[in-house]
């Protein structure tokens, strides 16, 4: 067998896995060849997936308050962050008296 046949034996091969794999999907082509989606019911009904649904908009709930906590100025660090840049920038600047202390 030549080296195209092969090439050529491969492609047809590999071919036929993707047709199978979308046929097992649910991935039908119309006489036009534009693929579309055939949903099957698995087991699935419309209160599973509405339930699916309202749990994972309770989880973006969650995530959303703790990404808050997490970012929140409130917290024992940046008060920690916030004294320590207000006692810096209190020593930058001097203050009335000792600039006339400076001046004697």
């Amino acid at each position: 067998m030549s080296g195209w046949a092969i090439v050529v034996v491969v492609a047809i091969v590999v071919w036929g896995v993707v047709q199978l794999a979308k046929a097992r999907a649910g991935i039908v082509t119309d006489e036009n060849g534009n693929e579309s989606f055939i949903s099957r019911d698995d087991g699935q009904s419309q209160a599973e997936i509405e339930e699916a649904r309202r749990e994972i908009e309770q989880l973006r709930d969650r995530v959303h308050v703790l990404e808050r906590i997490a970012t929140d100025n409130n917290t024992l660090d940046s008060r920690e962050r916030a004294r320590i840049a207000a006692e810096i920038e209190a020593l930058r600047t001097p203050t009335p008296s000792s600039k006339e202390d400076l001046s004697e």
